[in-house]
């Protein structure tokens, strides 16, 4: 597992909470699928240089 893949994959973690925070707190559904949306891409990205 190199350096970017694991940065990826943080990241995507990183962003999975803050979509969870966001959903607690009832934030705009709008900015909560914009993170959504990051998150998996990071976490697609990540896994795919594995």
């Amino acid at each position: 597992m190199n350096k970017g893949s694991y940065l990826f994959l943080l990241l995507g973690l990183f962003l999975a909470g803050g979509v969870y925070s966001f959903w607690q707190q009832k934030q705009s559904r709008s900015l909560i699928v914009l993170m959504a949306i990051g998150s998996a891409m990071s976490l697609v990205a990540g896994l795919l240089q594995i």
